[in-house]
C-alpha cells in the first residue's frame, strides 16, 4: 500500500524537540510503488493516507513508547474451515476516527531473497506458515473422520443399512400411512452386492428422492437395473461413488429413460425438471415434505427465494418456471448454468414477467449478456444485481459486477515443505514499498507481511478500517528506521463486527479494479476468457504490409565546403574513439552538424541548447514505439497481429483482463503458464520477475507499470545455460526503410545452468543473462560462439542468422507502418535488438534499446575495441552517406 503518512505543522515543534523523524511513504497510487523518503527532519501535512489530524498526537505517543495495544480491542477468529483468519472487534464499540493502532511487520524482504530467507532464518517459515494458515495438512480432518469410521465399523457400533431402513419405515408409519418417499443412505459403505440385496423398489415403491452419496457403487449395469425400478423417482444422488469416475453419459441416459419423472440427477437438473426440482431448490420440498399433498395444489405460489445456481440448466424456460406458478418470486440466482438453449431476449422476457423480482444473481458475461447496466435497463424492478445495489452499478458505470466472490485460499499437499507453502500463499498477504533518499530511488521494491493481527484484516469494498505503512526514524537516520503499519477506524464499529480494509484503496475501474481483485478472489472466469478471445480475434485481423511512400533520397552529411562534419556528443566513448578525419568534435551543440546525445532531444532541450531542426540527431521522433516495452508490443501487434517471433504480451495497465483470460485458458487446456514481468522502461532486468502464479502477476503491478509476457520455457541452451543475442541495428531512414545490421552480435550467457524448478525463479543468475553491476558477467565473441553452437546442436548458423535478420526487419517494418510519424530526414539512430532462440532455434524478440546509453556501455565491456562500433566503416555509411 502506498499511502502517504506524516504529521502536520502543529506537531512539528514537538517532534523537533524530541529529535525524532517521521518519514512518509509516498507513491503514485495505493497499490503502486511506495517510497520512503529518508530526510533528517520531515513533518508534512496529511495527504493520501487520510489519517485524521485528531489522531496525530496519539500516533506519536504510541510510536515513542512502542505501544502495541491492538490486542486489547480486537480478537482473531478462524474462518473458511481454518484456511483463513479474520479480525473482529472485541470491545463494545469503536467510534469512527477514535483510535490508531501500530501493527508490526513480521517479515520484510526483497523478492529475490524470499526463498533463501525462509530456508535460513530460524522460525521464519514456521511463523509465516501459521500466519497464512498453511501449517497443517488439508487432509488431516478427512483422515481423522475416516479413522473414526473405521473404529466404529470394527466395534460393530455403526448403524447398518437395515437398521436405517427399518427406522425410516417406523417414522413414516408414525407420521402417516407408512409410505417412505425420501431415503438417505449416505456414506453407508453400500457396494454393488448390498444394493442388490436391499431390494429398494419392493420396499419403497413410492420413493421420490434417493441419496446414495459417498458409497462404494462401481457397476453401471447394477445401478441402472435397481434404480430404474423406482418409477416415481424425482431426485437421485450418486455423488462420490467410484462408478462416476469411469462412466460416461450412458448411465445417466439409461437412468433417465427408465425413470421418466426424474428431475434431479447428481445435483443437476435433468431435461425433465419442473415443479418438483424448483420446489426442492425453493425449500418447498425436503425430507419432511417430499411432495405436494394434492395434485391441484400450486406449491410454488409461496416461493420468494429460488437458488438455481450450478444446476447445469440448459433451458430455463418451461411451464413451471413462470410468473404464473411463482408470482411471489423476489430473489433468484441462476449463476453457473450454461443456459445455451435460451437466447438473451427469451430469458429477459421471462424474467420481466416476475412482478416481485428484486434481486438477481447471474454470470456476467453470461446468458443475459455482457453488461450489468444493460441487464438493469431491461429489468427495471431489480434493486440488486449480484449483490450490488442497482443505483451503485448505474452510478459507477460498472458493466461486470459481483459481490459474492469467493476468496482464494492457499492450496498445498501434505508432503510440500513449509517454505514452498509460504511462497505460494504469500501473495494473498504481501504489501510493498520502495526506499529512496535525496539522490535516487532504490531499484528493487521491499515486500512485507504484517503481523498476525494486521494480516487478519480482510478485504471489503465498503471497509470500516484503513491501513497505511509508516517509517519511523527515532535517530533521524535511515539506519535507525523501523517500519510499521497503522490501523484506524473510518466507520463506527461495534462488538463482533469484522474489521476490514480495502485492498485496492484508491483504485477504481479506470485502473482495472475488478480485474485486480482476482489476486485475492475467484472472479468470473467466463468474463476474462471472453475478453481474451475478443483480443485474439482482433490480432488475427492485423496484417499491415510495408510499402515505402518515398523514394530513397537520403541526404548526404558531407559538408559542401569539404570540411569535416562537426559532431557534438555527451558520450565519452564517442568523443574518445571517433577519430576518423571525416568528423571533428565540437563542444557547442548549436555549432554541430551532428548531435549524438544520450538525452532526449525535445523542444525544451532545443530551446536550452540552441539545437535547430536543420541539425542531424541520433534519434527518431516517437522512437518510444520501439524502445519502451509496452509500446513495442503494441507496435508489433498493430502491424503484424501475433507473429511467431513475439511471445504473447500484455500491457498490464490496459490489458489485465485479457492476460487473466489467457491464463485461465492455458490452465484449462493443461498448457504451461509461466510468465515474465518486465517494467515498461527499465534496463538490466531490474524489477523483472518470473512466475506461474496469477496472484503474483497481479500483485507485482504494484511496483510499477509492467508488461507480462509468456515466458520462453524451452529456450535453446548453450552448454546447458540460457543465452540471448544482442544485435546492433543502424537506421538511416524510416521511409523508405533503410537499416543496416552488423554481422557481429554479442552473446550474453546466464551464470547458472538453466532449470524450471520453482525455486530457481528466485535465482537471478539462472533465468537472466544481463548481470547487474557487481555480478559475474559471462559473454563470448561471435566466431567462437557460432563454431561451438553449431557443433553442440548440429545446426548451420547461417540459417538461424537469416531468420534473425528477417525478424529484425519485420520489427522495423512494423514501426514504419504503424507509426509513419517516426520518419525524419534529419534523424539517424542506432538500436540494440535483443533476440533469444527457442528450442527449435526460432528467434524470439525480447526488446529494442536506444543505442546511446545501454548499448555503448555494453560495447565498452564486450567489444575487443570500442572502435568496432564508434569508428567502424558502418558509422560512415550510416551518418555520412
Amino acid at each position: 500500500m502506498s499511502d502517504w503518512i506524516g504529521l502536520d505543522r502543529i506537531s512539528f515543534r514537538e517532534i523537533s524537540r524530541q529529535n525524532v523523524t517521521f518519514a512518509p511513504m509516498a507513491g503514485y497510487f495505493v497499490m503502486e510503488p511506495c517510497v520512503i523518503v529518508a530526510a533528517t527532519l520531515m513533518a508534512v501535512g496529511v495527504v493520501a493516507s487520510g489519517l485524521p489530524q485528531s489522531l496525530h498526537r496519539q500516533l506519536f505517543q504510541k510510536l515513542t513508547t512502542e505501544t502495541f495495544d491492538a490486542g486489547s480491542y480486537f480478537k482473531i477468529e478462524v474462518c473458511e474451515d481454518g484456511r483463513q483468519r479474520r479480525l473482529v472487534l472485541d470491545s463494545q464499540s469503536m467510534p469512527k476516527e477514535s483510535n490508531v493502532f501500530l501493527v508490526d511487520h513480521a517479515w520484510t524482504f526483497r523478492l529475490s531473497d524470499a526463498f533463501s530467507q525462509l530456508q535460513e532464518v530460524p522460525g521464519l517459515a514456521q511463523r509465516m506458515a501459521s500466519l497464512m494458515c498453511v501449517d497443517t495438512d488439508l487432509d488431516t480432518d478427512i483422515e481423522e473422520v475416516d479413522a473414526v469410521k473405521g473404529v466404529l465399523h470394527e466395534n460393530g457400533t455403526k448403524s447398518n443399512v437395515e437398521d436405517i431402513l427399518e427406522s425410516e419405515i417406523h417414522n413414516a408409519t408414525e407420521k402417516g400411512d407408512g409410505t417412505v418417499k425420501w431415503l438417505e443412505l449416505e456414506d453407508a459403505d453400500i457396494g454393488d452386492d448390498m444394493l442388490l440385496s436391499l431390494n429398494l423398489s419392493s420396499k419403497f415403491p413410492d420413493l421420490q428422492a434417493l441419496s446414495l452419496c459417498g458409497n462404494k457403487l462401481e457397476t453401471v449395469e447394477i445401478i441402472v437395473q435397481e434404480v430404474t425400478k423406482l418409477k416415481n423417482l424425482r431426485a437421485l444422488w450418486l455423488n462420490n461413488n467410484p462408478v462416476l469416475k469411469k462412466c460416461d453419459h450412458c448411465m445417466e441416459d439409461a437412468i433417465l429413460q427408465g425413470c421418466p419423472k426424474l428431475e434431479i440427477y447428481n445435483s443437476n437438473f435433468t431435461i425433465n425438471f419442473g415443479e418438483w426440482a424448483l420446489g426442492f431448490c425453493g425449500e418447498v420440498y425436503d425430507k419432511d415434505n417430499p411432495s405436494s399433498l394434492c395434485l391441484r395444489d400450486r406449491p410454488l405460489q409461496s416461493v420468494t427465494s429460488l437458488d438455481l445456481s450450478n444446476r447445469c440448466i440448459h433451458n430455463l424456460v418451461n411451464k413451471a418456471f413462470s410468473p404464473a406458478e411463482m408470482p411471489s418470486l423476489s430473489h433468484l440466482n441462476i449463476r453457473g448454468n450454461p443456459l445455451e438453449q435460451n437466447s438473451v431476449r427469451e430469458l429477459l422476457e421471462v424474467l420481466k414477467g416476475f412482478p416481485c423480482l428484486q434481486s438477481l444473481g447471474v454470470d456476467i458475461p453470461g446468458p443475459l449478456g455482457e453488461s450489468a447496466i444493460e441487464i438493469l435497463e431491461s429489468l427495471p424492478t431489480l434493486c440488486t444485481l449480484n449483490g450490488v445495489t442497482a443505483s451503485k452499478i448505474l452510478e459507477e458505470g460498472k458493466h461486470v459486477i459481483d459481490s459474492m466472490l469467493q476468496p482464494r485460499l492457499p492450496e498445498w499437499s501434505a508432503d510440500q515443505p513449509l517454505a514452498d507453502r509460504v511462497l505460494s500463499a504469500m501473495w494473498l498477504y504481501l504489501m510493498t514499498y520502495r526506499l529512496a533518499n535525496e539522490e535516487k530511488i532504490d531499484e528493487t521494491s521491499v515486500w512485507y507481511v504484517m503481523d498476525e493481527l494486521g494480516s487478519a484484516v480482510r478485504h471489503s469494498d465498503e471497509p470500516n478500517f484503513r491501513v497505511a505503512p509508516f517509517l519511523f526514524m527515532p535517530e533521524g537516520k535511515l539506519s535507525s528506521a523501523v517500519s510499521f503499519s497503522i490501523l484506524w477506524p473510518i466507520q463506527n464499529v461495534y462488538k463482533s463486527d469484522e474489521c476490514t480494509r480495502d485492498f485496492l484503496y484508491g483504485i477504481g475501474e479506470d485502473k482495472q479494479r475488478s480485474a485486480r481483485l482476482t489476486a485475492w478472489f475467484h472472479t468470473p472466469q467466463s468474463y476474462f476468457i471472453n475478453e481474451y478471445e475478443k483480443h485474439c480475434q482482433k490480432l488475427q485481423f492485423k496484417s499491415l504490409s510495408y510499402t515505402p511512400t518515398k523514394s530513397s533520397n537520403t541526404e548526404s552529411l558531407h559538408r559542401s565546403d569539404g570540411c569535416a562534419s562537426r559532431v557534438y556528443t555527451d558520450i565519452p566513448y564517442v568523443e574518445e574513439f571517433l577519430t576518423r578525419t571525416e568528423f571533428v568534435i565540437t563542444t557547442e551543440p548549436k555549432d554541430a552538424d551532428i548531435i549524438w546525445t544520450s538525452l532526449q532531444v525535445d523542444e525544451d532541450m532545443k530551446k536550452a541548447t540552441g539545437i535547430t531542426d536543420q541539425q542531424y540527431v541520433n534519434q527518431f521522433p516517437f522512437e518510444s514505439c520501439l524502445v519502451m516495452k509496452h509500446h513495442l508490443a503494441e507496435t508489433v501487434q498493430k502491424a503484424h497481429g501475433s507473429p511467431e517471433w513475439l511471445q504473447p504480451t500484455y500491457n498490464l495497465e490496459t490489458h489485465l483482463p485479457q492476460l487473466i483470460g489467457d491464463y485461465y485458458v492455458r490452465k484449462r487446456d493443461g498448457l504451461n503458464n509461466l510468465w515474465i514481468l518486465k517494467p515498461w522502461n527499465m534496463a538490466r532486468t531490474i524489477d523483472t520477475s518470473v512466475t506461474d502464479d496469477l496472484s503474483a502477476v497481479i500483485r507485482l503491478m504494484e511496483t510499477g507499470p509492467k508488461i507480462c509476457q509468456k515466458y520462453i520455457e524451452f529456450p535453446a541452451l548453450f552448454q546447458g545455460r540460457k543465452f540471448d543475442l544482442r544485435y546492433i541495428v543502424l537506421v538511416r531512414s524510416m521511409d523508405p526503410l533503410e537499416i543496416f545490421l552488423s554481422d557481429v552480435f554479442w552473446v550474453r550467457l546466464a551464470n547458472n545452468p538453466y532449470s524450471l524448478d520453482k525455486h530457481s525463479f528466485f535465482e537471478y543468475e539462472t533465468h537472466f543473462t544481463v548481470m547487474n553491476y557487481g555480478r559475474k558477467f559471462n559473454h563470448m565473441n561471435t566466431p567462437d560462439f557460432v563454431r561451438e553452437f553449431e557443433v553442440e546442436h548440429q545446426v548451420k548458423w547461417l540459417e538461424i542468422h537469416q531468420r534473425v535478420k528477417n525478424t529484425i526487419r519485420s520489427v522495423f517494418e512494423a514501426a514504419a507502418v504503424a507509426h509513419p510519424e517516426m520518419h525524419s530526414s534529419k534523424s539517424r539512430a542506432m538500436y540494440g535488438v535483443d533476440i533469444m532462440l527457442d528450442s527449435s532455434f526460432q528467434p524470439k524478440l525480447l526488446e529494442v534499446l536506444p543505442f546511446p546509453f545501454e548499448v555503448i556501455l555494453y560495447s565498452a565491456i564486450v567489444a575487443e575495441s570500442i572502435t568496432e562500433v564508434a569508428n567502424s566503416s558502418m558509422f560512415v555509411v550510416w551518418f555520412a552517406a
